[in-house]
Order: C-alpha cells, then sequence, then structure tokens
C-alpha cells in the first residue's frame, strides 16, 4: 500500500470504521536513521489503534525504529517481510527475509527487547517456486521460538522476487487461504491473520470461522463505505456506535482537509483523491468523482468543491431516467 495508506488515507478510513486496526504505508529503517523522522511517524490522533510498518533487516536499526515508533504513540509495530519489489530487495528486506528465519526472529526478538508495545511479522506463505506448506510452517515457527513474535499476518500467496511485478505479484501467483488456515491449526496459541484476495463480507465471516483475524487492503481503499458495517458485525460494535453516513463522513474528511496545514507548492488534492470510491454505487456518482478530480479548481476551498460536487451528482442523478437518487447504506453491498 505505498503511496496508498498515508495519514489522509487513514484520517478517511477511521471516519468509516472506528475499532478496525489501521497499518501504515511501510517505512524503511534507513528513513529513519537518515531523514526527516516527523516527516515519516506523525499521525493524528484520532487514527488509533495504528500500527508502524517498517522495512529493514539489522536488527539494531529495527531496535531503534521500533523505540521511535512507540515513542511517537503507535500501537504496534509491524515487521514487513512480505514486500517483493526489487527495489525492496535491493535492500534486503522484504519477502526475501523469509529465506532468512534466523535474521527475523533476531529482528523481533531485538524489537521486543526495545520496546513494550505488540511486534508483529507479515509476511507471504512462500518465495519464488517453494509452494510447500512446511516452508511458511518452519519460518513461522523459528520466528515465534526464537523471536518471541506472537502475531503473523500471511498473505496467502508466494512472493516471486524475479519476472514479476509488484501488482502482478498480487494476482499471479495463486491464493492458498488453505495454508493460513492450516498455520492456526498447527500453532494454536498464535494469533494468525489472513490477507490476500478478501474483500466481501461473507468472505471474512468464513475465514474468521479458521483465523483470529483479516487485513483487507485494495478492496477497502477503493470501496472504504463497505467498513462502514465492519465494527458492529465484527467488532461487537453496537448500533450507536456505528460509523457516520456517507454525506458525514465526506463532510467530516473535508473539514479535516481544509485545516491541514499543506505546504507551498501543494495541493489539498493530494488528500481527496483517497475518497474517490467513498460514493460507489450512488448514481451520480462517477460526476461527483470527476469534480473532485478537476486539478482547475485545486485554488478553491475544499468546501466549495463539495458543493460543486454534490451539485453536479444531484444533476447527473435527476437526469438518469428511472434512477431515483438515495443514498447507499451501510449492510448493503456496493457496485462497481
Amino acid at each position: 500500500m505505498m503511496d496508498w495508506t498515508d495519514r489522509h488515507c487513514r484520517v478517511l478510513h477511521r471516519l468509516v470504521t472506528r475499532r478496525t486496526r489501521l497499518y501504515t504505508e511501510m517505512v524503511t529503517t534507513g528513513a529513519l536513521l537518515h531523514g526527516d523522522v516527523a516527516r515519516h511517524l506523525d499521525f493524528s490522533d484520532e487514527e488509533h489503534p495504528l500500527a508502524l510498518q517498517l522495512g529493514g533487516s539489522e536488527p539494531a536499526d529495527l531496535a531503534h525504529c521500533a523505540r521511535l515508533a512507540e515513542r511517537w504513540g503507535y500501537d504496534e509495530v509491524n515487521l514487513n517481510c512480505g514486500c517483493p519489489s526489487e527495489r525492496v530487495q535491493r535492500g534486503a528486506f522484504g519477502a526475501c527475509l523469509m529465506a532468512e528465519p534466523q535474521l527475523v526472529a533476531e529482528g523481533v526478538a531485538a524489537m521486543r527487547e526495545a520496546v513494550s508495545i505488540p511486534v508483529t511479522v507479515k509476511h507471504r506463505i512462500g518465495i519464488d517456486r517453494e509452494e510447500s506448506y512446511a516452508f511458511v510452517r518452519d519460518f513461522v515457527g523459528t520466528v515465534a521460538e526464537r523471536g518471541g513474535c506472537q502475531v503473523f499476518i500471511v498473505h496467502a500467496r508466494n512472493a516471486w522476487l524475479k519476472g514479476l511485478s509488484p501488482k502482478q505479484n498480487r494476482e499471479v501467483p495463486p491464493l492458498r487461504h488453505a495454508f493460513v488456515h492450516r498455520l492456526k491449526a498447527d500453532f494454536p496459541r498464535l494469533t494468525i491473520v489472513l490477507n490476500g484476495g478478501i474483500g466481501d463480507d461473507e468472505s471474512i465471516a468464513e475465514h474468521l470461522a479458521h483465523v483470529d483475524g483479516v487485513m483487507v487492503g485494495r478492496h477497502a481503499y477503493h470501496e472504504p463505505f463497505s467498513m462502514a458495517r465492519w465494527d458492529r458485525r465484527f467488532l461487537g460494535a453496537d448500533e450507536a456506535a456505528a460509523a457516520a453516513r456517507v454525506e458525514e463522513i465526506e463532510e467530516r474528511y473535508v473539514d479535516y482537509v481544509a485545516r491541514c496545514p499543506w505546504p507551498p507548492g501543494t495541493s489539498w488534492l493530494a488528500a481527496t483523491r483517497h475518497m474517490m470510491g467513498l460514493r460507489n454505487g450512488e448514481p451520480g456518482a462517477r460526476r461527483w468523482r470527476q469534480v473532485w478530480s478537476d486539478a482547475a479548481l485545486r485554488h478553491e476551498s475544499p468546501h466549495a468543491v463539495m458543493q460543486k460536487a454534490r451539485a453536479a451528482m444531484a444533476q447527473a442523478a435527476q437526469a438518469a431516467v428511472g434512477t431515483p437518487r438515495r443514498e447507499r447504506q451501510p449492510d448493503e453491498p456496493a457496485v462497481a
């Protein structure tokens, strides 16, 4: 989710769902050791519960960055052992670390010794053409036993380190959800979270019968309002704690965008791009997106653009013969 789940995106998602755990983009240890720490780590208080996702392999560096995460107020620090990009591989971290479970265990142990917040690991079920269940079983067993990790977030695909782009690595290697179910059966005392190819609520419910949690990435980004029912259905929230209606979410997010201190040369459009899927399935939603995406409006205030987008949406909806305008409710499936 590099360049996707930035702090603005996470604020939008928190307006939709209050109880799911949000994860940052992956931040490398090098960026924190040698770059602008505040730029990489600052977040808004409303984003909690929030996990910082780290990329790195040197135990001492990981421990230092974990301390920074705890100091900044993160609720969890997560070590990425699943990213397959060649740029990440050149830094000797990401999915290629699955070939070195002992090194991962040492990194996790160093982080756990450095902080009191949970240290978790995100990984694939294998690398390249290694498709045996034993590979991921032994990886999890080593990192749990020698590193003390108790939480594993498992993307149920192999990572092909050569020949596939990151996008292809999310589509070409076959999904093997059964491998992740089996991990939970073999390691009942560990927390096993399944990731990969999951979007609709029924699939989430089905997998939660076998594992402890489900991580949803791109579906949540492209259909953010689909998360509105998760607190109530999966996380025990009562009706009063349910997320706001879509119009209120839009208004509150625009309020947030309007009060952000945008640096010179930076447009607030950088934040509104994250809500392009918010009204999917509503009559006139395409016209609404067109207005919000119009770079010619970047010098107007976000509130003024919101009014123009809503007016354009209403006009488009009225022009659609036989299509009454109404708001999609949280329990309705989204329409592409």
